[in-house]
């Protein structure tokens, strides 16, 4: 069985947010892009043959699991830096030039962008289990078990860690 149009077409859909995702773990632009191509090459290894309704919560699992795995890294590398003197902060975050979309209405497009930016600082203010619970549920739009299965604890975890970034998110974007 060739699936792989199917496989492309999907691993095209989840790559901008797959990014995003990974980016606000990490705050790393380069290491977030080589944590979504890890991401996409093991789930292209072992699950490309898979059903393809169960492609979206394997892939965030894989996902998710290289994030984590991107902090323990880190962890190793800051306690080799602090023994032998490297600046633990010496890869510190740049934005991404992207050019702006053209719009007739600038004013639109300038409250659009403060939404986006609130949003985003909102999100990076998160803990990471709940920014994962929040993005996993309500940006990717996975059921709960789905949820619970990308981020390897249970239901339960996914419905409390959900609530607590809901309400943070609510205090955080009131003024928008």
């Amino acid at each position: 069985m060739d699936n792989s149009r199917e496989l492309d077409t999907f691993l095209a859909s989840v790559e901008k947010k797959a990014y995003c995702h990974a980016e606000f773990a990490t705050k790393q632009t380069e290491d977030a892009l080589d944590i979504v191509q890890e991401t996409m090459l093991a789930f292209v290894r072992r699950y490309a043959n898979k059903p393809k309704d169960e492609w979206p919560a394997l892939f965030h699992r894989i996902l998710q699991n290289q994030i984590r795995d991107w902090f323990r890294r880190s962890t190793v590398r800051s306690r080799w830096r602090s023994w032998f003197g490297g600046d633990a902060d010496e890869h510190q975050h740049q934005l991404q030039n992207q050019p702006a979309k053209q719009s007739g209405e600038p004013i639109k497009q300038l409250q659009g962008e403060e939404i986006g930016d609130g949003l985003v600082s909102a999100l990076k203010q998160l803990p990471s289990r709940q920014q994962q619970a929040f993005l996993l549920r309500v940006w990717e739009g996975l059921s709960v078990k789905e949820t619970a299965d990308a981020m390897s604890c249970s239901d339960g975890s996914v419905k409390t860690h959900l609530s607590r970034a809901t309400s943070r998110m609510r205090d955080l974007l009131e003024d928008y």
